[in-house]
């Protein structure tokens, strides 16, 4: 792990983590930003859209932690935190989709008006594009601002290979990971499969991570 960590400090990617173990790139840095800058936002409603894996609950826990609050989660919303949320001045509700109880929600986003509270919505797509059968939630919905994760660059992929994999105490060469950025597909899912498949590929045939078994795992 000593190499680990030399390779960290020589390539200056450990500059971008937060306390909070967060790697702030480009592709999420506009929204890292302006989470910090609460209650200085342009409106009360807050929607955070990215895929699996990319972050969304991780900056969530961050603000929590920074600003305080209470986190619900959309597929198990009910009547009892209509009455929780009304202690808090922030609300975050997570993986917001179809399966939610609409008119739970509306009510929710009303209390969060009339009391002038702050919500956070984490979705994989906007929020404007749900579905939803209610009118009065659909004008809701159009009260956001929204605020996409982009897709990975370099500096994020290269942090999120290395982090992950020091965490599963593995050491790999930087020319490596050049390798398989060059070739990985620009997707947070498909780069935390990437990584849990050469872990479980190099345990499987007792050897060191080498660029053998990282052309076996991205099918080359």
């Amino acid at each position: 792990m000593r190499d680990l960590n030399q390779s960290i400090i020589k390539f200056n990617y450990d500059q971008n983590f937060t306390d909070d173990d967060f790697y702030v790139s480009k592709s999420n840095k506009h929204i890292f930003l302006l989470l910090n800058k609460w209650p200085k936002w342009e409106k009360n409603f807050l929607n955070i859209i990215g895929e699996k894996f990319s972050g969304k609950t991780h900056l969530s826990n961050i603000f929590i932690r920074k600003f305080k609050g209470i986190k619900l989660d959309s597929s198990l919303l009910k009547n009892d935190d209509l009455a929780k949320i009304k202690i808090h001045e922030n609300i975050i509700l997570e993986d917001l989709d179809e399966n939610v109880d609409e008119k739970l929600l509306y009510s929710l986003f009303n209390i969060v008006d009339l009391d002038n509270k702050y919500i956070i919505v984490t979705s994989n797509t906007p929020i404007v594009d749900i579905k939803f059968s209610l009118t009065d939630l659909k004008s809701r919905a159009k009260n956001f601002l929204l605020q996409n994760i982009d897709k990975p660059d370099d500096n994020l992929i290269f942090a999120l290979i290395l982090k992950n994999l020091s965490d599963r105490q593995i050491s790999i060469d930087k020319k490596l990971i050049d390798f398989i950025i060059k070739r990985i597909h620009r997707s947070y899912s498909k780069i935390f499969d990437f990584i849990y498949k050469v872990d479980e590929l190099s345990l499987k045939k007792k050897k060191p991570i080498d660029l053998k078994i990282i052309k076996e795992v991205l099918g080359e």
